[in-house]
């Protein structure tokens, strides 16, 4: 008897192993697509609070800005309009024209001091500007990283399917296109790691390196940005002398009122209605006085610094760490794929292209063949 021929698949099992071992490494990648998609909603959750921050901080000086010229606006129409006025009126008593004309001297040297606290306007840096940016260039990022994390999905399953099916064909096109996908994610990741690097050397002083630049790019003063980036007791407010002027010409322009109410307002009946008027301006902006104070506080301005900051230095930091390490498990789980897919090719049984046709069909060249055979033997 001679030598027993193993059966085909009986000769493929020592090598079986390769196939198992593509399909882990296929399958890997699937565990790393969880955390790719965690990542690049935690980067983007980062990139949304800096956004957020910016856009709050846009307002706060704004409307900074927006109280100062109404409040100067209003005193300059009080100076034109109610207190010639009353200069006119009061033209007869000496003492009290003197006394119209220091409250005139006041509202103006009120005008002069709140005008100074609009610091923001004329700097051509805007806060929306650099809000609009980041999220343009945000919203390309995650949409790539997106389609970089079902590119990897795809190819997986298809690579799976093509191992569990047997089809050389898809196994050839998922290998090119696994190849492709390794390129992509060893270049995320040292885009990703070179992000990485960049902004955890910010974060660890950024105080320094954003005053500096802000510095460099509005040409504010020095004692400015430091109050509102540091905000402690160490640093004094810039405007205070200007509020506190202010507010006493303020103080001085309401008893100097006060005092032509009594003194005029018997004698000189026209005189009531330019005082009412007056006195309604200056409460007006006593309150829009206040409400500066508050603004221009720095506690407003360091809050959105300060989330800006844990925008970009926990969660956008977090979500980069996230897709390194998913480009990290995509590329290496690729990349044993890529070893393993040629030992699992040479396990497929040979292709025969008629092993699928049906055994009735005439056009079969066995069933020609007996056709044939029993032709002959009639």
């Amino acid at each position: 008897m001679g030598p027993r021929v193993p059966h085909p698949e009986e000769a493929a099992s020592p090598g079986a192993a390769s196939l198992p071992f593509s399909w882990a490494g296929n399958g890997a990648p699937g565990a790393g697509i969880g955390i790719g998609f965690y990542g690049n909603s935690e980067t983007s959750d980062g990139v949304s609070q800096l956004s957020s921050a910016l856009l709050h901080a846009n307002h706060t000086l704004s409307t900074i800005d927006d109280v100062v010229l109404e409040t100067v606006e209003r005193l300059d129409e009080a100076v034109k309009t109610e207190l010639t006025t009353l200069e006119e009126v009061l033209s007869d008593r000496m003492e009290l024209v003197a006394a119209t004309r220091g409250a005139r001297r006041q509202a103006e040297a009120a005008a002069q001091h709140l005008q100074g606290l609009a610091f923001w306007q004329g700097v051509s840096l805007s806060p929306v500007q650099v809000a609009e940016d980041v999220t343009f260039v945000e919203e390309y990022r995650w949409l790539a990283y997106v389609l970089l994390l079902l590119l990897v999905l795809l190819v997986c399953l298809f690579t799976l399917l093509g191992l569990a099916k047997q089809s050389k064909w898809l196994v050839v096109v998922m290998t090119a296109m696994s190849l492709l996908v390794l390129v992509l994610s060893w270049g995320s990741m040292g885009l990703e790691a070179a992000t990485a690097v960049g902004l955890s050397d910010f974060c660890s002083n950024p105080d320094t390196y954003v005053l500096n630049l802000t510095q460099e790019e509005t040409g504010l003063s020095s004692d400015i940005l430091s109050y509102y980036f540091l905000c402690n007791q160490a640093v004094s407010n810039p405007f205070q002398q200007r509020l506190t002027l202010s507010q006493r010409a303020l103080a001085s322009i309401h008893s100097q009122l006060q005092g032509l109410e009594r003194e005029a307002i018997p004698q000189f009946s026209a005189a009531q209605k330019p005082l009412l008027s007056l006195e309604e301006t200056l409460n007006v902006t006593e309150r829009s006085f206040h409400q500066l104070v508050a603004l221009l506080h720095c506690r407003s301005l360091h809050k959105d610094y300060g989330s800006a900051l844990r925008g970009l230095c926990e969660d956008a930091l977090e979500g980069l760490l996230f897709l390194m390490l998913f480009s990290l498990l995509s590329a290496g789980a690729l990349a044993t794929t890529l070893c393993s897919l040629p030992r699992a090719w040479a396990l497929f049984p040979p292709s025969d292209d008629y092993d699928d046709t049906d055994d009735d069909d005439p056009f079969n060249p066995q069933e020609s063949k007996r056709f044939v055979q029993w032709q002959s033997s009639i």
